[in-house]
């Protein structure tokens, strides 16, 4: 897969990539190679430290945009779930009693049963209701009970709901849903193929404001970011700082997602060897190249995700680059 021209041509070399350093009593000990790159909402690169045009999986990542046939086909208003049913329908979770309860409002609102989900029981877990992509799959189960889509086959690609949702991901690359390489999640689920670039551009539609569907979705995560996530983590602690104005949504090996309310662009990290702490620290990094933070909030996530211990210290070396 190319970036089409909608993206700005093939991207300039010499733009070396963002490394991450793991410092044990400030010695080095591991490294991590991270690519990084801001879009505006039209695809266009504004800056980078890579190649945009990386192609990784999106994981977790896509779970708001998988969300919006939730909304769109009136099941989120059927059911009632409210903002909290929203925010749930794009988390990745921690499997509390919290979390679970928030899937299983969603799935007695649509008149589903707890067995009807998909996604695995997690290790010693109880109920698929505790896997951290449980408020995803009630989300995909409630969409079909309301289109009257089988509820049985809803993770196969060829279901219509999953044709929907790349219908709507290829709507917002300005590609056809049949360029999009689909592989099986582990939940699962379908996740895409994307360059680092589309990813970027997917978070600059759902910081815009200006479709409904994907700014329902983003209030809610910012309004309930506990559920997003949970207590201590990444996403959770960063939406929480950013005083509602930073959406954040990670994916599995190294993949973070961001994008600023209001401000049309959207940023997208891959570690290479699938590192979570290194893409902690980039985003990190890159929020205060970009100003989206406080100096008094980013110091709390710092002090926080980047200090594992005291003998330890992660630090980040590179910045991105104007295109």
């Amino acid at each position: 897969m190319t970036l089409s021209s909608s993206f700005g041509g093939t991207a300039r070399g010499g733009v070396p990539p963002l490394e991450v350093r793991l410092l044990r009593n400030g010695i080095v000990e591991s490294r991590h190679r991270v690519h990084a790159v801001v879009c505006d909402g039209r695809g266009r690169v504004l800056m980078r430290a890579g190649e945009p045009q990386q192609l990784s999986f999106v994981r977790s990542a896509l779970k708001p945009f998988q969300a919006t046939v939730f909304v769109s086909s009136g099941a989120a208003d059927h059911c009632n779930c409210g903002e909290r049913g929203l925010a749930i329908a794009c988390a990745s979770h921690t499997g509390t009693a919290m979390h679970a309860r928030e899937a299983f409002k969603l799935l007695w609102g649509a008149e589903i049963e707890a067995e009807q989900l998909q996604c695995p029981v997690p290790d010693c877990g109880k109920s698929p209701l505790e896997h951290n992509c449980s408020g995803k799959h009630a989300a995909f189960l409630a969409t079909c009970r309301q289109l009257n889509w089988s509820t049985e086959s809803y993770l196969q690609k060829e279901h219509p709901l999953q044709q929907e949702v790349l219908k709507r991901v290829g709507d917002l690359l300005a590609l056809p849903a049949a360029e999009l390489l689909t592989a099986r999640d582990d939940c699962g689920a379908p996740t895409l193929q994307l360059q680092l670039a589309q990813m970027a551009l997917l978070y600059a539609h759902l910081g815009a404001g200006s479709q409904a569907d994907l700014e329902r979705l983003s209030r809610a995560m910012l309004a309930h970011p506990e559920l997003v996530a949970g207590e201590g983590r990444f996403d959770t602690e960063l939406m929480r700082g950013g005083h509602g104005q930073v959406v954040s949504k990670g994916g599995a090996e190294g993949i973070q997602c961001l994008s600023r309310v209001g401000e049309g662009m959207g940023v997208a990290i891959k570690v290479e060897d699938g590192s979570a702490r290194a893409k902690q620290a980039v985003a990190l990094h890159l929020l205060e190249q970009l100003d989206w933070l406080t100096p008094i909030a980013l110091e709390e996530l710092r002090t926080r995700f980047l200090i594992p211990a005291p003998h330890l210290r992660l630090e980040v070396i590179g910045e991105l680059r104007f295109d």
